[in-house]
C-alpha cells in the first residue's frame, strides 16, 4: 500500500545523518511539490475563499492589512492569492526550512499571471523573484525570530505538524509581539495523513496507538501531533486568546468514514474524548489577541 512505501522511505531517511537525510528528503519533496501546481493552486484558493467568507462574517476588511504566514511551503501560493484577491498590503512568510527555488518561482509567476490575469512585478533587489511586498524568511523558527508588526497571522495545514510545546511557545510569541486586536487564523488538518493515500485507513487510524507506538511509526519528516480539537482549544484558552470563530466537520452518519472509525479500538490516551471530539476534522479557527 502507498502509505507503507512512504513510511518506509521516511524511515530509511531518518537513519541517515541528519544533514544527508534532510537533503534527500527535500530533493524528493521538491519533485513532488512541483507536480500538479495548478491543483495545489486551486486547493489553496478554496481554503482562502473560506478565509474570505469567515472574515466577511466577522465584518473584517482584509484590504491593506499585513499578515505573517507560518510555513511558506514550496511556492508563494497563499501570499499571491492574499495580495491579488484580498488586497493585503504585505505578507511576511516564515519557514524553518528553505524551500523556495528561483526556477520554480519563475515558472509559478508565469502560471499565476496566466490563470489570474495578474501581473507579477518582481523586486529586482530580492534574492528570489518575488514582488516587493512578499518578504521571505527561510531557515527561521518563528519562536526565536524577531517578527514584524502585523494585523494577522495565518497558517494552512501547518499546526498539526508542530509539537504541543512549540504551539504554546509560538502563540506566546504572537501575544507578546503583535498589537492587541491582531488576529490569528489556523486551518488545521487533524486527521491521519496516511489515510489520504490509502483509503482503507480511517482518518483517525493513528488514535489506536500509544505515544510510544506512534513515535515508532512516524519520523521527523512526517511528524503529526495527533492533537484533538479540545486539546487545541485548551492551549489557546490557557493563553487567554479569544476564540472569535471556530468550525469543523465530522463524518456523516452511516458513511464509510464513520464505519471505519467505529471499527477502531481507540487507545486509552484518548478515552476521555467523545466520538465527535475525536473525529472533528478540517478545523478552522480565528483567535484574537
Amino acid at each position: 500500500m502507498k502509505h507503507y512505501l512512504k513510511t518506509s522511505i521516511f524511515k530509511a531517511l531518518s537513519i541517515l545523518p541528519d544533514s544527508l537525510g534532510s537533503k534527500i528528503y527535500h530533493q524528493l519533496q521538491n519533485v513532488s511539490e512541483n507536480k500538479n501546481v495548478e491543483g495545489k493552486l486551486k486547493s489553496t484558493e478554496n481554503t482562502l475563499n473560506t478565509l474570505g467568507l469567515i472574515f466577511s462574517e466577522l465584518n473584517i476588511d482584509l484590504k491593506n492589512k499585513s499578515a505573517i504566514e507560518i510555513g511558506s511551503g514550496w511556492l508563494p501560493i497563499s501570499p499571491y492569492i492574499l495580495i491579488q484577491k484580498y488586497k493585503l498590503k504585505d505578507i511576511y512568510t516564515f519557514d524553518i526550512n528553505e524551500h523556495y527555488q528561483t526556477k520554480n518561482i519563475l515558472t509559478f509567476n508565469s502560471l499565476f499571471s496566466k490563470i489570474f490575469n495578474y501581473d507579477i512585478v518582481v523586486d529586482k533587489n530580492n534574492k528570489y523573484p518575488l514582488p516587493e511586498n512578499i518578504h521571505y524568511y527561510p531557515s527561521h523558527n518563528i519562536i526565536d525570530s524577531e517578527i514584524p508588526e502585523a494585523d494577522m497571522v495565518f497558517s494552512r495545514f501547518v499546526l498539526e505538524h508542530v509539537t504541543p510545546k512549540d504551539i504554546t511557545e509560538m502563540h506566546k510569541k504572537f501575544k507578546s509581539s503583535l498589537p492587541k486586536g491582531s488576529y490569528i487564523v489556523h486551518f488545521i488538518s487533524p486527521s491521519d495523513h496516511r489515510a489520504y493515500s490509502d483509503n482503507s485507513l480511517s482518518l483517525q487510524d493513528f488514535l489506536k496507538y500509544s505515544v510510544k507506538e506512534w513515535d515508532s511509526i512516524q519520523t521527523r519528516f512526517d511528524y503529526h501531533n495527533r492533537l484533538r480539537l479540545p486539546q487545541y482549544l485548551e492551549i489557546f484558552n490557557s493563553l487567554d486568546l479569544e476564540i472569535v470563530y471556530i468550525s469543523h466537520d465530522n463524518p456523516k452518519p452511516n458513511s464509510p468514514q464513520e464505519q471505519k472509525f467505529k471499527s477502531l479500538k481507540i487507545h486509552e490516551d484518548f478515552s476521555k474524548y467523545s466520538e465527535k471530539e475525536l473525529t472533528a476534522g478540517s478545523i478552522n479557527i480565528v483567535l484574537k489577541i
